[in-house]
């Protein structure tokens, strides 16, 4: 999941009167930020979810990666042709729709539109290290759009895999993620990021 924000004032930092000066502010927060958001989603909305997709039909997400993240992504993906996508991401986008500390973090101007990947132990899935597209387009949303905040929502509990964590990469060095079912981590897009390789069970 991929956010375009707005460049107005994060906390506690004072932007300067002058556009680029109030961009380059911007874009130094962007650079130092990873926000841990609890509760994104309820106990119930967790469970719907899981529900639908332990029965999906998957496909290989190298297939939305470009031609350099292709070399090092081997996951799983819920196809953009899925019956169930519709229902998935209205779910996801309700609930971010009504949580305030996701707002006040984030202050999206738009919302592309979620995507559901699977980690698989069986065959040690992962992605390597890797950095989100700046600039993306998607099939029922016309023209294209900036991506400046990324977001990672966990769907599994920690103790149902090992290994497939969340690492990023900024200026104070690597941070390895694990969070409990329904919460989310925010970070920006330029971070240097991936998921280790699964040893036990699955990821979604």
């Amino acid at each position: 999941m991929r956010l375009q924000g707005r460049a107005s004032e994060w906390a506690r930092v004072a932007c300067p009167p002058n556009r680029r000066s109030q961009n380059e502010a911007f874009q130094r927060i962007l650079r130092i930020m990873m926000l841990h958001i609890p509760e994104i989603l309820r106990t119930d909305e967790v469970k719907q979810l899981r529900d639908h997709l332990n029965s999906a039909q998957w496909s290989d997400g190298r297939a939305t990666a470009g031609s350099q993240g292709a070399q090092v992504k081997q996951n799983q993906q819920l196809p953009e042709n899925s019956p169930l996508m519709p229902e998935l991401r209205q779910i996801v986008e309700q609930a971010l729709k009504r949580h305030a500390l996701y707002f006040s973090a984030a202050l999206p101007l738009r919302l592309s539109p979620p995507q559901f990947n699977r980690y698989a132990a069986a065959q040690l899935e992962h992605y390597g290290f890797h950095v989100d597209g700046a600039v993306r387009s998607f099939p029922a949303h016309p023209g294209w759009m900036r991506t400046d905040l990324s977001a990672t929502l966990f769907l599994c509990e920690s103790d149902e895999y090992e290994g497939g964590d969340l690492t990023v990469r900024d200026t104070y060095g690597e941070h390895e993620v694990r969070l409990p079912a329904g919460d989310m981590i925010l970070y920006p897009s330029t971070s240097v990021h991936s998921v280790t390789p699964l040893t036990r069970g699955a990821r979604i």
